[in-house]
């Protein structure tokens, strides 16, 4: 097919820096799928928040326009609630059991009920967006270092409940204006992944990092449902393939860069906390999961039940 001649755009949004690591995963993402389909398809990322925040974004995506996004577990659990589960906090040691998740029958369950239920075709949700480590201007050694402290957090019931369990108190700001609620003492502290840490500078407002890596946040690619159907079937698997080979590109890019994303940061005048208690932080966030009557019956023993596998 002769270049420019493209049968079915896309925009792919993002709202995170186009430094960040995600970026690269889309970057592969759209390079394959446009020469696996010979350029039938075509792709334009807009990161940085051109297309709107992420319930923006995704409002436009059930209302049918032809945008694919990333998302998480949370924002998916506004529609199918047992995807919660999957953003809680100490939920594996290894990122890479993910996978066990991700290739089960209840994933496939929440997949079909999601397309159901929300009209969101969920593509895949095996991308690693990293170990989250929180940042103040004191080291978070246990819960008792959070206790009282304001801590950022997304509007994420999951989030709410793991740092209400720590003591701490969250207070939902989005992520476009961490940098300027942590400068003015809105919030004490935030958490996110070192890139986003990095991408958003929000290392030039506080100095401390601890490595608490509370949540290991797996993110994935979202398209309306009766858009995606509407597809041919080769069209169909590409996506469907190419999301889930970017995804483990992306998890093998953030496992294979962390120390590197911390001698930047080092380089640039923050502390790094190594000498965190994970145990106690594990132990007073246990009760999290029993937080949320919503869920399935038995779906965190279910989950458990396959990482453990």
């Amino acid at each position: 097919m002769a270049a420019g001649a493209a049968e079915y755009t896309f925009r792919l949004a993002h709202v995170t820096s186009d430094k960040e690591p995600i970026q690269q995963a889309m970057e592969a993402f759209v390079s394959k799928v446009e020469a696996r389909t010979e350029g039938a398809v075509a792709i334009q990322i807009f990161p940085n928040a051109q297309l709107g925040s992420n319930p923006e974004v995704f409002e436009q995506i059930r209302a049918g326009a032809p945008i694919i996004s990333i998302s998480d577990p949370g924002y998916l659990s506004d529609f199918v609630p047992d995807f919660g589960v999957l953003g809680g906090p100490y939920l594996m040691d290894d990122p890479r059991d993910f996978t066990k998740i991700v290739e089960s029958d209840l994933y496939a369950e929440m997949k079909d009920r999601l397309r159901e239920e929300s009209g969101i075709e969920l593509l895949s949700m095996n991308w690693l967006f990293g170990s989250r480590h929180m940042l103040a201007d004191k080291a978070i050694s246990s819960p008792e270092d959070t206790a009282g402290l304001t801590f950022r957090t997304p509007p994420n019931i999951m989030w709410v409940e793991t740092f209400n369990a720590m003591g701490a108190r969250p207070t939902q700001v989005a992520w476009g204006e961490v940098y300027s609620a942590l400068s003015a003492g809105v919030v004490d502290g935030a958490e996110a992944p070192l890139p986003s840490i990095h991408g958003a500078k929000l290392h030039e407002t506080k100095k401390t990092i601890s490595l608490t890596g509370h949540f290991k946040g797996f993110t994935g690619l979202i398209i309306n449902a009766d858009l995606f159907a509407s597809l041919p079937e080769d069209i169909q698997t590409v996506l469907d393939e190419e999301a889930n080979a970017a995804g483990v590109f992306m998890t093998d890019l953030m496992l294979n860069s962390e120390e590197e994303w911390i001698g930047k940061l080092e380089a640039e005048g923050v502390t790094f906390n190594r000498a965190v208690d994970l145990a106690a932080f594990q132990e007073a966030t246990a009760e999290v999961y029993s937080k949320f009557p919503d869920w399935s019956d038995g779906l965190y023993q279910r989950v458990r039940t396959i990482l453990d596998q």
